[in-house]
């Protein structure tokens, strides 16, 4: 664990004093965080508390009422689509559903892309598609197939597959395990890890699924009514008494999921 404030340029994203509202409902209230460089952060929370909006906000999805985001130390809020374009060619996202085009094969969601934002040739185009998959764990087949001829863990892979297209320094994932079996979600948890670790990747998520906060995040905020109400690793989260993270932590499914992260870490080879 790092001593100490990060320094100023080891801050992928800031976000200062953002403030949500939809109508007379508070989403977010002054709300302050920071994911550093290289490491996997998630955001958590009860349904309704503003976790995926406020990725919507940092994507430039959806704009704040009030506030400061800053990515790559640049202010995001109020940028125009145009303005918006260099800094998004520096990040993937993988939304809950995949939001794959379903008429296109895999190769071709992947492909897209750098057809559209690269100048490479196709021939290269396809090398470069193979290696993506090959990166998510799928098999070189599943290029070939459409979205409705996949289960929903290679889904979710070839999502992440066309996510990295482009060599992103900076991965937002929605909910990357939803839906899935516990099989499926495991491979999803150790595949976000190693392609951390492989490509030098910030990963900014969200997320309900507890096994995967224990097994690859770093550091987790724990946001509630409005507000962060907790930063810090699974450990240090655990050890807090606010209600709201001791619901989160202390129920069954997070005494079940702690014990596992525990077993796992005691068996692992040192």
């Amino acid at each position: 664990m790092r001593s100490g404030p990060p320094a100023a340029n080891d801050l992928v994203v800031e976000i200062a004093g953002l403030n949500t509202r939809f109508g007379e409902a508070v989403v977010h209230e002054n709300v302050d965080l920071s994911v550093r460089r290289g490491e996997v952060f998630a955001l958590v929370g009860g349904s309704g508390c503003g976790k995926s909006t406020l990725l919507r906000e940092v994507i430039l999805l959806q704009p704040p009422v009030s506030g400061s985001i800053r990515v790559f130390g640049q202010e995001v809020v109020g940028l125009s689509d145009e303005q918006a374009l260099p800094l998004r060619r520096r990040w993937g996202v993988v939304f809950e559903r995949g939001a794959l085009f379903s008429s296109l094969t895999v190769t071709e969601n992947v492909g897209m892309v750098m057809r559209e934002h690269t100048r490479l040739s196709p021939r290269l185009i396809d090398e470069m598609v193979a290696i993506k998959i090959a990166l998510t764990g799928l098999p070189a087949d599943a290029g070939a197939k459409y979205p409705n001829e996949l289960s929903g863990g290679m889904r979710k892979r070839a999502a992440l597959a066309r996510a990295l297209a482009l060599d992103p320094e900076l991965l937002f994932l929605d909910e990357p395990t939803a839906g899935l079996d516990p099989l499926s979600a495991s491979g999803i948890d150790e595949l976000v890890r190693s392609l951390r670790d492989a490509l030098g990747l910030t990963i900014m998520l969200v997320t309900h699924d507890l096994d995967l906060l224990w097994r690859a995040a770093d550091r987790v905020a724990v946001l509630g009514q409005g507000q962060v109400v907790g930063v810090g690793t699974m450990t240090e989260l655990a050890e807090l008494s606010d209600p709201l993270i001791h619901e989160y932590f202390y129920g069954p499914r997070g005494r079940a999921a702690r014990e596992q992260a525990w077993k796992a870490r005691s068996t692992s080879p040192s």
